[in-house]
């Protein structure tokens, strides 16, 4: 247990999951049936190697197959349970099932554009506000199980990007492209007793990954690219 100027530091980390199997590029979203890719397992090994030696007492997941896969060898590691986590899943849209696999893919057809009206509620997709309000209700519990130790919490790139939007008080309108999330990366957020006090970001498998798919808005691997 830590402590600084008399208070209690805890830390959860979300943790993004690795690389998806996806060879047809599409929006998954909250679909079973999408699990690590080979080189997603070896992301996963790589987390484990890094962080499993550190003080880390829960470690808990969206239920999604790729989530429980990366937390798999690090929750081996640290010799700890998983513990499965509704409010950390992925968000809803309106979009998964559509295959992405040229780009723009459903995006081009007029039909849907009247669903990308509104960047700031998205009208595509579950409110940001409500990603935030789940996410931040999961991260307190964490942050409450671990207190004066860590937690790591197996999340998905929008709800981990918003959640980080929100906590440094910045629009949730943005690029998806350049969300600052990649695969197998910890947004680490830093608490004294409740207080939120700093936010690190580290990429623990981050040399794993060719640069055009760092920050990709979803992962697509093994994608027949021709």
């Amino acid at each position: 247990m830590t402590s600084q100027e008399n208070g209690i530091e805890t830390t959860v980390h979300l943790l993004r999951h690795g690389e998806v199997h996806n060879p047809e590029g599409i929006l998954y979203g909250r679909r079973p049936g999408f699990n690590l890719s080979e080189l997603g397992l070896r992301m996963a090994e790589r987390v484990a190697d890094r962080i499993g030696g550190q003080d880390i007492t829960h470690v808990i997941s969206s239920p999604l197959e790729r989530a429980r896969q990366t937390a798999g060898p690090l929750a081996k590691a640290l010799g700890a349970d998983i513990s499965l986590d509704e409010r950390v899943l992925e968000s809803e849209n309106l979009f998964v099932g559509k295959s992405f696999k040229d780009g723009m893919g459903p995006l081009k057809d007029p039909k849907v554009w009247p669903k990308l009206i509104n960047p700031f509620k998205p009208s595509w997709g579950e409110p940001y506000l409500e990603i935030v309000a789940r996410m931040m209700a999961a991260i307190h519990d964490a942050r409450d199980l671990a207190r004066g130790h860590e937690a790591v919490v197996v999340s998905h790139q929008l709800p981990i990007w918003t959640t980080r939007l929100h906590i440094e008080g910045r629009s949730f309108l943005h690029d998806p492209r350049r969300r600052q999330c990649a695969l197998c990366s910890l947004t680490s957020l830093h608490f004294v007793d409740d207080e939120f006090v700093a936010l690190s970001y580290t990429e623990p498998a981050g040399d794993m990954l060719p640069a055009k798919d760092k920050y990709a808005p979803f992962s697509a691997g093994d994608m027949d690219e021709d």
